[in-house]
């Protein structure tokens, strides 16, 4: 392609969005690095204290577009202390000196203030898009910043954020001129909002596409909503409460059947199973369903749901369908590729029964196009594993938790070695795998001789030695997250093959047998890696033996060094 002008290079390059895709490119030759520097305009930073903002800015001048991740995905568990870090403010502070063009900020786990909101909204004069996932630390007051002062916003995305709300009025900071909108999530809100406000936000959005509502929106401004947007593709309903014999249910019948355009519904936080019957009209055309906290809706009332859903390819749903109702799903919905059936929190107090292996493998019978799966249940076999396995080859996520995290094979009462063993031989583009149930060593050979695709691996009570640790590290040449926890592996997993996580980007053990002696060897050893030990909320003594068990340690790759930002909490070796 040398043959080829720049600007003809250039302009190939912009076909090319895929993250990696755009990291090879730049390894091709010195050129081409050039290129790709100059013309990338979105980066993605799996771990914001892998690298400095400055040098992100340096590196690419014209960045438009930019993901962070912070704290490690375990703090979705709950394990990574309160404090530990995983701030936003000196990445939008960087961008805003240099005066970056930026457009879009997509932020995970991460520490966001109302400062810094308040920077974005004052810095970027062209900013669209924000989305906040599993994010803390800010309130409305910083929202309604960036409704105030970001006049071609098209995008605000508040997905699973601890928000604390002042005021529920921010909604009315959009001003009247903001006409620009196509996705409005607020449904992790828990405060009032300003319903009159909505309703004019979403009048005057005609491009509107994707809206979801919390909790306090009530079934008659719903109805007002869908009224003026009936072009909607994407639905979250909040509140779904209201007397299925009253005239506001009637009209809210007769308006859900004019939105012709919905393919996605989520939600109901809130709902009388009586009232689904309004929108079984749109069922029909459904490729996405979450309902993964419709505590509300009854197995009964579920089962008619999905009758009528013959066409989606999403679905997240409570454990409370039961096994009977995932063979709806399976001899239903045909075209299915994304499944995640979360536990419902009746389980154990004389709730529903859950799922178990006998559901999953009547998906895995009727869905044969399923390639992500999300699975928590009661129990599993070897059998129904296998079964999984011959059945959907092309899997590519596979996360199985079973409640009781260690439970063996209840029909035969043997690690589930070879169930898991079948998984990672059949997927062969398998590239991510969270384990669960009684587990030995070798299981962990099977993925590393087989899992070659292997991206994230996630373990959990699990091995029996050293040795299963090792299988992994030797084996699967892609991996990038490892996270273990309540496992037996030691500081010869650890230490014996140290240049391996050079290649990851990071790597999590706790409640493990790992001594502070070994991860201040691997720090000594491997400079570009931070190696970070810390308890809950505890000082840590310096001066501790270094045969002293560690409770936790978070090793990352980084070209930044040390972090300055850290808590008395965690010791940076």
């Amino acid at each position: 392609m040398n043959i080829f002008p720049d600007e003809v290079i250039e302009q190939i390059f912009g076909y090319v969005t895929s993250q990696r895709d755009r990291n090879a490119l730049s390894l091709v030759c010195k050129n081409w690095h050039k290129l790709e520097r100059c013309s990338r305009k979105s980066v993605l930073i799996g771990n914001c204290y892998s690298i400095s903002p400055e040098r992100v800015i340096e590196r690419f001048p014209e960045l438009k577009s930019l993901t962070l991740k912070g704290k490690p995905h375990f703090a979705d568990f709950n394990l990574v202390p309160h404090g530990w870090g995983g701030f936003v403010y000196p990445w939008i502070e960087a961008l805003a000196k240099t005066k970056v063009d930026l457009e879009k900020l997509k932020l995970k786990r991460m520490v966001v203030t109302d400062e810094g909101l308040e920077l974005l909204a004052r810095s970027f004069m062209n900013f669209k898009s924000l989305v906040l996932l599993s994010c803390e630390g800010f309130t409305t007051t910083g929202l309604a910043a960036i409704a105030a002062n970001c006049r071609f916003l098209r995008e605000l995305d508040l997905q699973e954020n601890e928000v604390d709300d002042h005021k529920g009025q921010w909604l009315s900071c959009f001003p009247d001129c903001c006409t620009s909108l196509v996705s409005l999530n607020f449904a992790c809100l828990k405060g009032e909002i300003n319903l009159g406000a909505l309703e004019r936000l979403v009048a005057r959005s005609p491009n509107l596409k994707s809206l979801r509502l919390n909790h306090t929106v009530p079934l008659s401004a719903l109805q007002r909503i869908l009224m003026q947007a009936p072009q909607l593709v994407d639905l979250g309903i909040g509140s779904f409460i209201h007397d299925p014999h009253s005239e506001v249910y009637t009209r809210l019948k007769n308006t859900i059947i004019k939105c012709k355009s919905m393919t996605s519904l989520s939600g109901f936080f809130e709902v009388l199973p009586g009232c689904l019957r309004a929108i079984y009209p749109v069922c029909m055309n459904l490729t996405a369903l979450n309902l993964s906290y419709a505590a509300g809706i009854h197995c009964r009332e579920l089962i008619k749901l999905i009758r009528r859903c013959g066409k989606l390819q999403r679905l997240w749903i409570m454990d409370c369908i039961g096994d009977y109702g995932l063979g709806v799903v399976a001899s239903t919905c045909k075209d299915l590729q994304e499944l995640r059936v979360f536990p419902s929190v009746l389980i154990g107090l004389n709730g529903p029964a859950g799922v178990s292996e006998k559901g999953l493998v009547a998906i895995s019978m009727g869905c044969t196009k399923l390639h992500s799966l999300l699975y928590f249940c009661q129990q599993m076999t070897n059998a129904a594993l296998i079964t999984v396995a011959k059945n959907c080859p092309n899997c590519i996520r596979f996360r199985l938790c079973i409640l009781d995290p260690t439970k063996p094979d209840p029909d035969t009462l043997q690690p589930l070695d070879e169930g898991f063993g079948a998984i990672v031989q059949s997927c062969k583009q398998l590239r991510r795998l969270s384990l669960s149930g009684q587990l030995t060593d070798r299981v962990f050979l099977y993925i590393g001789v087989y899992a070659e695709q292997l991206e994230m691996l996630s373990i959990a009570f699990a091995g029996q030695s050293d040795k299963g640790m090792m299988y992994v590290l030797n084996g699967c040449k892609k991996l990038r997250k490892l996270e273990i926890r309540d496992s037996p592996f030691g500081d010869p997993a650890l230490l014996t093959d140290m240049g391996k996580y050079e290649t990851m980007r990071s790597l999590w053990m706790s409640s493990c047998d790992v001594t502070i002696g070994a991860c201040k060897a691997l720090a000594e050893k491997m400079r570009r890696l931070n190696v970070e030990i810390f308890n809950e909320n505890e000082k840590v003594d310096c001066s501790v033996d270094g045969g002293q068990k560690v409770q936790k340690m978070y090793l990352y790759r980084t070209l930044a060094g040390r972090r300055n930002d850290a808590p008395e909490h965690v010791w940076i070796l």
